[in-house]
């Protein structure tokens, strides 16, 4: 006679037989990292690393935005950084680099919860973390969620509501294999990775294999953490491929040219991450935004454009860098100069705007109703740059305005987050991010 438990045993083993014929004879690609994306912005939540101020007009060109960084990266600096991407047009998935940067709040605006595993870095940066993360769910950030939301629940009740919800939560969550090859990174140092960890190609291969079918990851990513691995990287990523079925792959690391880009989907990348590049825009603004003292706010769109080609290499921008790592961007200096152009225009209808207001406004919805009322062809002509996004720039120039007036920053997004100065004798006011 069958027992119950003999049944449950055979279900589990169907359960599994059906997902590896899914991933591997069939078909069909179950994989939750969808296989379209072949761009991915990260953004770091790390103080010093600002958003551009038409950070839409940017991003709208990537498949998705990663948020997630190795230093200087807190729950409360995460969260403001989802807050200020929220509601973007792209995908927005997270990569916390410690348990505790996952809260009901990241959760909540995630689309994909990504969980590292560094592959070359030593066992506690592996099975460590990995236990401390799950230890971190069930026993501190799944009780809480299920006290908040089932707050009448028997204690028995909301132990085993916790229990299954852990297991759920880590069932759903898209798991990152990491290779780092450079110890001289932030991720290098927190994986405690050096120069004897650096894998070449075969045995990156190898662990890649070994990440995809027995630690079932659904992502392999080559990190070479702000260097470009060039000819090596190449030479891993083909050896990688060749061994992967279901895994994507992805390329990280001193991405900022087209060539560069190419050359690692061309090697057998699925996506190229870009970061760095991405919030060098915000420096690149602000020393533009700071120099267009000789253009008023009533310059056109063609009048500030042609400021920035004067004033500006565009073609060796930090914006042109990182539009051009984005296939799909067919002139990427082109679209920069508009972005760039925009930017200056922003910053100098916000400043004029902000002398009409100061005194006159108290909280951000006086603002908006101020904005909304005023003729302001620069805030329009910055929209129409990224007409999906629409919400998110008016709220980064009411921000903006904000700052600018001495009333408290908007919900969502912090002046603090950009680099360009709208406060007379200030950077941005005082960085209220922990």
């Amino acid at each position: 006679m069958t027992t119950r438990d003999e049944v449950a045993g055979l279900l589990g083993r169907l359960g599994r037989a059906a997902s590896l014929g899914a991933r591997t004879v069939l078909p069909l690609d179950t994989n939750p990292v969808p296989a379209e994306w072949t761009h991915v912005t990260k953004v770091d939540p790390e103080r010093e690393k600002r958003l551009p101020v038409l950070f839409p007009c940017y991003l709208q060109h990537t498949s998705a935005v990663s948020v997630g960084g190795s230093a200087d990266v807190t729950a409360a600096n995460t969260e403001a950084t989802f807050d200020a991407l929220a509601p973007a047009s792209v995908p927005t998935f997270h990569e916390p680099s410690d348990p505790r940067h996952v809260t009901p709040k990241t959760r909540e605006r995630a689309d994909l919860l990504a969980i590292p595993e560094v592959l070359n870095g030593d066992s506690a940066s592996l099975i460590g973390q990995l236990g401390a993360g799950t230890e971190y769910i069930r026993e501190e950030l799944l009780p809480e969620m299920v006290a908040d939301r089932l707050p009448l629940a028997p204690e028995s009740v909301a132990d085993a509501v916790a229990d299954f919800a852990t297991s759920w939560l880590l069932a759903e969550a898209v798991f990152e294999a990491y290779i780092i090859q450079n110890p001289d990174s932030a991720a290098a140092r927190e994986a405690n990775v050096g120069e004897d960890d650096l894998l070449a190609a075969r045995a990156a291969k190898r662990r890649a294999m070994a990440a995809e079918r027995h630690l079932g990851s659904e992502l392999v990513y080559l990190e070479y953490s702000g260097t470009y691995g060039g000819e090596t990287a190449a030479e891993a990523l083909s050896a990688i491929d060749d061994g992967l079925t279901w895994s994507r792959l992805w390329y990280g690391g001193g991405l900022d040219s087209r060539e560069h880009a190419a050359a690692m989907l061309e090697a057998g990348a699925d996506a190229v991450v870009v970061g760095d590049v991405f919030h060098r825009i915000a420096d690149e603004e602000a020393d533009l935004c700071a120099a267009a003292t000789d253009l008023d706010a009533e310059a056109t769109a063609s009048a500030a454009t042609e400021w920035v080609r004067d004033r500006l290499d565009v073609g060796e921008s930090a914006a042109a860098s990182y539009l051009a790592t984005i296939p799909s961007v067919e002139d990427p200096e082109r679209l920069a100069t508009r972005y760039l152009g925009a930017t200056v225009r922003v910053s100098l209808g916000v400043r004029a705007l902000a002398d009409d207001l100061r005194g006159d406004v108290s909280t951000p919805g006086t603002i908006r109703r101020r904005l909304a009322d005023r003729d302001a062809p620069w805030l329009d002509d910055a929209i129409a740059l990224a007409p999906d996004d629409d919400a998110l720039v008016r709220r980064a120039v009411v921000s903006l305005l904000a700052d600018a007036t001495g009333v408290p920053a908007p919900d969502g997004v912090s002046p603090a987050q950009f680099a360009v100065a709208t406060a007379p004798d200030s950077s941005s006011g005082a960085d209220p991010r922990p």
